[in-house]
């Protein structure tokens, strides 16, 4: 298994399905940009969710909201655009979801806003974000750990 952990922003809203056996299914697009040379280039990554273990986040996810994601990556598929351009598809299954602590969202929140965390219900402040990681069992991210 080759398992990534990526950063960035929400390309859409998340979209809820269930399969034929009544499994829940979150799927939405999600965007992780970078400057090289001046040059901005983004990659975007399709993403899974399986079954209820993020439903509290849910309502606050939103087409903008900063996110940091560990998942499963699948194997990259190639396939050629309307222009006859190789373009390749990234896909990820979403093991850990937790909020951004490296900017607030563009989902219409003020730097004086607050909002309930998604895990715990308390109100914090839209720059003050605690990482949830509902999926896995793993510490939370702390500050100082950060290498820049």
């Amino acid at each position: 298994m080759n398992f990534v952990f990526v950063a960035g922003r929400l390309g859409s809203d998340p979209e809820t399905r269930f399969t034929p056996s009544g499994q829940k299914v979150i799927n939405f697009r999600f965007a992780c940009s970078s400057k090289k040379g001046g040059k901005e280039d983004t990659i975007w990554w399709r993403v899974t969710v399986w079954g209820d273990q993020f439903d509290k986040m849910l309502p606050y996810l939103k087409k903008g909201t900063a996110l940091m994601i560990q998942g499963e990556l699948h194997k990259p598929q190639i396939y050629n655009d309307r222009e006859g351009k190789p373009q390749t598809s990234l896909e990820l299954t979403a093991t850990s979801l937790s909020f951004s602590p490296f900017g607030k969202s563009d989902g219409g929140s003020s730097a004086n806003a607050t909002s309930k965390n998604a895990n715990t219900g308390h109100d914090s402040n839209a720059f003050d974000f605690e990482p949830v990681m509902q999926g896995s069992q793993h510490p939370a991210f702390q500050d100082d750990e950060i290498p820049f």
